[in-house]
């Protein structure tokens, strides 16, 4: 079976309550999260998951509240000796603005991505201003778009798994590695999402759900069931990934 080597690349940050990424936990902490671009190296294809921020702060507080450096969307695939029009696929884990906002320049790529995403961001509900048609438009008159309604293989070692606990379209991309199957989730947490620290285990709650949900219920349980999936599990905004080179 096919392996990959996965380079999370920080191409944009946000700050806001801790809340936003753990339901009902971490009220009045003040949190900075990243947002990557995933490359998969492996095989004749250049692939991304997702594309991260258009015009990213670049900041030394910034980077120093994630540990690591934040890029542009062509510093970033630059490091990696890559330009945007050297991308074959992107896979899109859902397309909140902070997720899509460069596929535009990725102009040889096949873009998937749940159909439910794809219907939302054009009609998105008042709640979810994340929602920008804007950033899709071009990529859909292009042809580019791959739409999924289920479970996909999209490629030897690579399936995208429907998982819609943040959003209607969340996808988990599982990624076969050297050390196992990673899973990059679908949807918008950090590590202690998946691994509640004690106060919340003493609760009988063995994850937390995400801060923005579809519904808390069934996202629990999504949870649950994506950390049965992988033995490498990468929470989608994890600050500890941005200091890394490779995973695993």
């Amino acid at each position: 079976m096919a392996e990959y080597i996965i380079h999370p690349i920080v191409m944009g940050t946000k700050v806001f309550d801790k809340t936003m990424m753990t339901y009902q936990y971490g009220a009045g902490v003040t949190y900075t999260i990243p947002i990557y671009c995933w490359y998969l190296e492996g095989g004749d294809r250049k692939i991304l998951v997702d594309t991260g921020e258009l015009s990213p702060i670049q900041s030394g507080s910034r980077e120093e509240s994630i540990g690591g450096k934040i890029y542009t969307f062509e510093q970033g695939l630059a490091r990696r000796g890559l330009a945007p029009r050297d991308i074959d696929v992107v896979l899109h884990t859902h397309l909140h603005n902070d997720h899509c906002e460069n596929d535009y320049k990725c102009e040889n790529a096949e873009i998937y991505v749940h159909d439910k995403e794809l219907a939302r961001i054009h009609d998105p509900h008042p709640l979810d201003f994340r929602y920008l048609a804007d950033y899709i438009e071009d990529v859909e008159k292009n042809g580019q778009v791959r739409s999924l309604s289920k479970d996909t293989e999209i490629l030897p070692g690579i399936r995208m798994v429907h998982t819609p606990a943040h959003t209607e379209g969340g996808m988990t991309i599982l990624v076969e590695t050297p050390s196992g199957r990673a899973a990059i989730t679908g949807f918008c947490v950090i590590d202690e999402n998946l691994n509640p620290p004690r106060e919340i285990r003493a609760m009988e709650m063995d994850v937390i759900p995400p801060g923005t949900h579809v519904n808390v219920y069934a996202a629990y349980d999504i949870l649950l069931q994506v950390k049965k999936m992988a033995d490498i599990l990468l929470p989608l905004h994890e600050p500890r990934f941005a200091a890394m080179e490779t995973i695993p």
